[in-house]
């Protein structure tokens, strides 16, 4: 008696346990309004972002309608703050359509839209791994964004334990203080530890993963019975044509050339010709 066949077999599971069992599947559905309430954020977005043009709109308006003595004057550095608030918005809403997209894809069910024009190039091989790091990126390039509008508005900041207005200039009127600014920093690079690390982990998983399929792969060759050999043509003695034994052997050898597909037909018969006019 083999040990597979002293093992015991397992037991059906119950229409109970199966039940139970579908429930929690189906349970990925309570995920779907989140996402819904998600596009609904993004809807926001598209608003918000309407409202920062119209008032970068009316900044450069005015600044052709009320030109000062020196002409017209358009603050450069308000107009890149303006522009850094509208890049800030569209990265979030790339933030959220990753989210809806990807995590509704991962989580909840597939989108049948294989073979679509319009389809993201990375939703192709999204899973949890890859979202993660692509959502770390994404909130390093939002903070990059903010603390660059950080630094240009911050003109020069005064010494740190003196008071906030002592040598500092705000483009936007609001306070600054070297210790917010070095916290600034420090989370920033807290980020991008953390994506990179993200990032690391990703790629031992997907090495761990690629490593292991050529051995899971690996299927043993059966092993071939010896070829036949045939004994090669003699002279008979009694005046007959004799066929020589190199004559035969190679046509020993193009019969299975032919057989196994390498020589045509055609090939065959060509150079069977040929070794028989050689007898």
């Amino acid at each position: 008696m083999t040990e597979t066949s002293s093992q015991p077999p397992f037991r059906q599971q119950s229409q109970w346990v199966r039940s139970v069992g579908l429930m929690i599947f189906f349970s990925r559905w309570l995920q779907a309004p989140l996402y819904i309430g998600l596009i609904v954020a993004q809807v926001i977005y598209v608003v918000v972002f309407m409202v920062e043009l119209g008032h970068l709109g009316e900044e450069v308006l005015h600044g052709f309608t009320h030109p000062g003595p020196d002409g017209i004057v358009i603050e450069e550095a308000k107009i890149m703050l303006g522009v850094l608030g509208l890049i800030d918005v569209v990265m979030i809403a790339n933030l959220l359509i990753m989210v809806i997209i990807g995590g509704y894809e991962t989580f909840v069910s597939k989108i049948h839209i294989d073979g679509h024009p319009d389809q993201p190039e990375w939703l192709s091989h999204v899973n949890a791994n890859v979202l993660k790091v692509k959502l770390a990126m994404a909130i390093v390039g939002i903070s990059s964004i903010h603390l660059l509008k950080t630094f240009i508005e911050v003109g020069d900041l005064a010494a740190r334990g003196s008071t906030s207005t002592q040598g500092q200039e705000s483009i936007t009127g609001e306070t600054y203080t070297w210790d917010g600014v070095l916290w600034q920093v420090i989370i920033h690079m807290v980020f991008i530890v953390s994506a990179i690390a993200l990032a690391w982990i990703d790629r031992i998983s997907q090495a761990a993963g690629h490593a292991a399929a050529p051995a899971a792969s690996v299927v043993p060759l059966e092993p071939q019975p010896p070829a036949m050999v045939l004994p090669a043509l003699r002279p008979t003695g009694t005046g007959t044509a004799a066929i020589e034994p190199g004559a035969a052997g190679h046509l020993l050898q193009l019969g299975r050339l032919r057989d196994a597909g390498v020589v045509s037909a055609a090939e065959f018969e060509l150079k069977k010709t040929e070794l028989l006019a050689r007898i």
